[in-house]
């Protein structure tokens, strides 16, 4: 029997938050071992496809449950979005049903069960990791293939449509400020709990790099074209030693890259070797042509790296403008890119980003915010 004084906690995540080597499992795992730091007793339930069951997150957490994501002809409801439809079952309505303890919803993909009369009585958060149409919309923009761009877009429609079913949460937590923004014009209880992340304070090093790094997850459509971009009207024009890092990346980002032996492909890196790029590097060049969410390889670049230049869509209301070199016209970007390979990075510029950084994106901070609001409003 759990002491009266503990604060319990169940939190359902759209996939196994471990290892955290991707955005959306990032935050979820930094959240949970956060609040395991200040004392929560969480109650984990994952779906899984194609991730192992975690030991660490055993340790950290009071209970650990997976359920297996139902495959694509098993949730195609007419109404109800493939992300969320395939994230149902009924043993975890079961689990969510049979105590008191307050419920995280991790993406509007676990919402499944939002509104569902077992759970009306328990308070229920829901941790929006974007606007989820939204992006799903801009997913669609980007692809080629006409049958995925077909889902993409039925997909957006349906997410639009589900986005209702928050008027069920008695808490939404916003990862960015634009997204607060666009929430606050429909919903109540909205709040801003920034990013969780992988660092607890600044490590960047002061002096001069050698190389321009773009990371990310090369098999998502958006940072295949932002890579494809920089290769073909950066770098491939600079001359100057690129290196382009992430997993999977696409046949037509390598047959690119071929085509530039000043331009350095690694695939599939481990989290130690995209350490050391960010730490190595002189900049760290990120560009999004989707303004959602706030991106994760920005925090880690501006904790870990020196010098980030980004285009406006990747900071604009972040709270994080004053620490990047931002600039959208290609040619005044490689123009910054050569001023600031030729520049020493400071002691100055790694105070600038401990002061903000510290005090706005710190794992502690955010998850004494979110045992506030569950607990204490």
């Amino acid at each position: 029997m759990s002491n009266s004084t503990e604060k319990h906690l169940h939190i359902v995540s759209f996939n196994v938050p471990y290892p955290p080597d991707y955005g959306g499992v990032i935050d979820v795992y930094y959240k949970i071992k956060a609040l395991y730091d200040l004392g929560i007793k969480i109650h984990l339930h994952c779906f899984h496809y194609g991730r192992d069951k975690s030991e660490e997150l055993e340790r950290i957490c009071e209970s650990v449950q997976y359920y297996e994501r139902k495959k694509f002809y098993q949730a195609m409801y007419s109404s109800v979005p493939y992300i969320v439809g395939s994230r149902r079952s009924g043993e975890l309505l079961e689990n969510l049903s049979a105590d008191d303890h307050p419920i995280l919803f991790e993406g509007l993909h676990t919402c499944f069960y939002l509104s569902h009369p077992s759970i009306k009585t328990k308070i229920k958060a829901v941790r929006m990791h974007n606007v989820e149409w939204e992006y799903y919309k801009s997913l669609k923009e980007a692809e080629r293939n006409y049958l995925i761009k077909y889902y993409f877009n039925i997909e957006a429609k349906r997410l639009k449509k589900f986005e209702e079913e928050l008027k069920n949460a008695d808490r939404i937590f916003a990862i960015s400020k634009s997204d607060y923004e666009y929430l606050r014009q429909s919903y109540e209880s909205i709040e801003f709990v920034s990013a969780f992340h992988n660092n607890e304070t600044v490590t960047s090093k002061t002096g001069k790099g050698d190389f321009i790094l773009y990371h990310g997850n090369l098999g998502v459509v958006e940072n295949n074209q932002a890579a494809l971009f920089i290769v073909k009207k950066i770098a491939a024009e600079l001359k100057l030693p690129f290196v382009i890092a992430g997993k999977n990346p696409t046949d037509a980002l390598k047959k690119e890259v071929k085509k530039h032996p000043h331009i350095q492909l690694i695939e599939n890196p481990t989290f130690e070797k995209i350490s050391e790029l960010l730490a190595n590097a002189q900049i760290n060049f990120l560009t999004t042509f989707q303004n959602t969410g706030i991106k994760l390889k920005l925090l880690n670049s501006l904790y870990r790296g020196r010098f980030c230049l980004v285009n406006s869509k990747m900071v604009n209301n972040t709270g994080l403008e004053s620490l990047c070199v931002i600039e959208d016209n290609p040619n005044v970007t490689k123009r910054l890119i050569e001023d600031l390979m030729a520049m020493e990075f400071t002691e100055h510029e790694i105070s600038k980003r401990k002061e903000l950084l510290d005090s706005q994106f710190s794992n502690r901070s955010n998850a004494e915010k979110i045992i506030y609001s569950i607990w204490d409003k």
